[in-house]
């Protein structure tokens, strides 16, 4: 039997189990960089449920883990939609030829901004420093941030100083928008930081963030 014949098949039975075990959700699919869950996204209503990567619906997801399976018809999905439902936001990461669909579940709504560089070279009239805007990259996207293991030591070194967290951050990947190092990160609590690494996979972005003060 063709591939395409199986994944079909696969596609109507994990619809005909969210019809027993889903409850109703709305996919969105992100139109430009702000707010991907704006009402003119939803493209979608379907049963979909949500089960740990054992896949038998036993026990809960652990703690500090943000990857799914979904369970719901992804004919009419792709990599990057998110499904929401009353119990949570998740983003499809990977819809992989005959694999379980892979859906990462988010917990903060996230924005990204850039500081822009002078546009015009050589000598300035203004001889002092520029403190230019920022300029957004992406604006409230729905997120997973966890935080990493590892911590940075501030620079100023003093006894009471709390070394800075470092967050774990999965967020979608949107047509041509490129992430860098030195973005600045806020979100939905007031926290920001800075990003170190950031790397496009196959599942999207994972960002390594380092949280800071301000």
């Amino acid at each position: 039997m063709q591939s395409a014949k199986l994944q079909d098949r696969l596609y109507r039975g994990l619809n005909t189990a969210a019809r027993i075990v889903g409850i109703d959700t709305s996919a969105y699919r992100p139109s430009s960089p702000t707010d991907p869950l704006a009402p003119v996204n939803r493209f979608l209503r379907l049963p979909a449920a949500f089960t740990a990567r054992d896949g038998r619906f036993d026990r809960a997801n652990a703690y500090g883990q943000a990857i799914w399976y979904g369970v719901f018809d992804a004919a009419y999905t792709q990599p990057g939609d998110y499904l929401v439902q009353e119990r949570g936001i998740w983003f499809i990461a990977a819809q992989q030829l005959l694999a379980p669909v892979l859906c990462v579940q988010t917990n903060r709504n996230i924005s990204i901004m850039r500081q822009t560089s002078p546009s015009n070279t050589g000598l300035n009239d203004y001889g002092g420093s520029n403190v230019l805007p920022n300029m957004p990259v992406l604006a409230n996207w729905p997120a997973s941030v966890l935080g990493a293991v590892g911590r940075g030591r501030p620079e100023t070194d003093l006894p009471t100083d709390v070394p800075a967290p470092y967050w774990t951050v999965l967020v979608p990947a949107f047509a041509q928008i490129m992430l860098r190092s030195g973005d600045f990160i806020s979100d939905d609590l007031g926290r920001n930081a800075v990003v170190v690494t950031a790397e496009l996979t196959d599942l999207g972005w994972r960002i390594t963030a380092r949280q800071t003060a301000t």
